[in-house]
This record gives structure tokens, C-alpha cells and sequence, in this order.
């Protein structure tokens, strides 16, 4: 299906079979800690894969061999938040492929690096249902979105308060310097 901005943090479920040999680590700090997001390609039933970030792990857990209870095998269902695709890279860091590295979560070049086809343009942030052996911890989506209605309606009435006021002192300043005027 065609997936817009609107549909962001949408919460649907999936069902098919993870491709834990293409994981991806992308680097993360959350509540927890410093440590890596897990992508794991989702194979569905239809041949198409999105990626689910299956959740946190901590810096020391980075190696598979170290989460292997959390890596399923066989059919599974996977509930959690729609998410649009990351490209470029993180704030002041690029994606950087070749070398393994990874700071934003960009669909169509994790897809790439990884030789993964039929790609859903986005991804999937897996809910907190517990894995087997702990990790990834799953359910660490921040969703807070700023109301910052107040702050802006205050800053714009002050703009137009000030505008105001230099206009009046402007107009002043030209009637009392008119010759005659005082």
C-alpha cells in the first residue's frame, strides 16, 4: 500500500518470516543507554520485506551471538508503529554503508546494503511485547509531540506589540520635528 506522511505512527501488525542474517544496527541512545536500534527484515507471505526495528540493545549485546534466545525462527507476528523512512543520516553524521555504520534509519539504503527486494518504503518500530532472552528490547518509541500553540501565539502578539510601538514612536518623532510642531 502507498504509505504518506499522515500514516506515520500509525499502529498496524505484520506476520511473516525475520531474515536475521540481514540485520542492521543503527546507532541509538535511548532511556537505556547508548547502543544500536536492530532492523530486521520481515519476509511476508507475498515475497515482499519491511523492516522491523525489533528493538534496543545495549553496545555490548551488538553481536548477534550474544541475543541468539531473541532471534525467532519461523512464522511471526509483529504488532507496532508505522514509521516513515530515515534517509541521509543523523544530525551532523551520514550513513555510511560500506563501512557498517549506520545513524538514521533509511529504508532504501539499508535495503541496498543489504541486497534486499520489494521493499516496503518504510519501516516498523516493534512494541514492547517481550523477546525471547531479553533483548532487542522492543516499545521504545518517544512519542511526544511539542504543543507549543501558547509560546507561539505569545511570541507572535509580542512581534505585533512591538511593531505597534515603533510605530508610534516613529509617528511621534515626525510630528514633533515638523517645524511649527511641538
Amino acid at each position: 500500500p502507498r504509505v504518506g506522511p499522515d500514516d506515520a505512527y500509525r499502529h498496524i501488525w505484520l506476520s511473516g518470516t525475520f531474515l536475521h542474517d540481514r540485520e542492521t544496527l543503527v546507532q541509538a541512545v535511548t532511556e537505556r543507554g547508548g547502543g544500536f536500534w536492530v532492523l530486521t527484515p520481515l519476509r511476508r507471505q507475498d515475497g515482499t520485506v519491511v523492516l522491523v526495528n525489533r528493538g534496543f540493545v545495549p553496545g555490548a549485546n551488538r553481536d548477534p551471538a550474544t541475543r541468539l534466545a531473541g532471534q525467532v525462527a519461523g512464522e511471526v507476528r509483529v504488532a507496532g508503529l508505522l514509521r516513515l523512512t530515515e534517509p541521509g543520516g543523523a544530525f551532523l553524521r551520514s550513513n555510511d554503508p560500506k563501512d557498517g555504520r549506520w545513524y538514521s534509519r533509511d529504508v532504501a539504503a539499508i535495503a541496498a546494503a543489504r541486497g534486499l527486494t520489494d521493499v516496503a518504503p518504510y519501516f516498523v518500530d516493534a512494541d514492547a511485547a517481550p523477546n525471547s532472552g531479553g533483548l532487542p528490547v522492543g516499545g521504545l518509541t518517544v512519542i511526544a509531540f511539542p504543543n507549543s500553540h501558547l509560546v507561539y501565539a505569545l511570541t507572535w502578539y509580542g512581534m505585533a506589540l512591538m511593531l505597534a510601538g515603533a510605530a508610534i514612536y516613529i509617528l511621534r518623532g515626525r510630528r514633533t520635528s515638523r517645524p511649527g510642531g511641538e
